[in-house]
């Protein structure tokens, strides 16, 4: 896809609003004193009955006894996760960090044993995500395109030799 097409631009939009929805989720996580403190955290955790397995022992082994910690990698992540994906920068990370953070919100939900995952928000979230990771979506409108787009465009003005075309190489 170029940068300059159409499809390019609405790419950047789509990226822009994931970026501003997991901005305005983890800013204001990281502006609450509360969310660091044990009860913010176990308040959010506290689907934790929810899970399965494995993850259910992770959440109560490790997230409960450790939720201060866990509460600042949550906020720094999502607001991280935001700024990425607004401002167009390293927009591939941005997208697997809101991948991964919502990976973890369904896992804590056990919402992969219900039907209505498959519409939630979370599910919503996880592919828009998602496209950021699959489609170059901080080439147009990003500091994507401004640092890397002329490095991607000599490339592209000056292909190896066993790309030209008619080569015999």
């Amino acid at each position: 896809m170029l940068p300059n097409s159409s499809e390019a631009v609405w790419l950047a939009i789509i990226r822009i609003l994931t970026g501003l929805f997991w901005l305005a989720h983890g800013a204001r996580k990281v502006m609450n004193p509360d969310f660091a403190s044990s009860s913010g955290m176990v308040r959010m955790v506290g689907m934790a009955h929810h899970a399965t397995g494995s993850y259910q022992n992770f959440l109560t082994g490790y997230v409960v006894p450790n939720a201060a910690l866990f509460a600042h990698l949550v906020a720094w992540g999502e607001t991280l996760t935001g700024l990425s994906l607004t401002l167009g920068l390293l927009t591939r990370v941005g997208g697997l960090g809101g991948m991964f953070l919502t990976l973890n919100y369904m896992l804590m939900k056990g919402a992969f044993a219900s039907i209505d995952t498959v519409a939630s928000i979370d599910a919503a979230t996880f592919l828009l995500s998602a496209v950021n990771v699959a489609a170059p979506t901080g080439m147009r409108l990003g500091l994507d395109g401004l640092i890397f787009g002329r490095h991607i465009r000599a490339s592209v003005a000056n292909p190896p030799h066993w790309a030209r075309r008619g080569s015999d190489s």
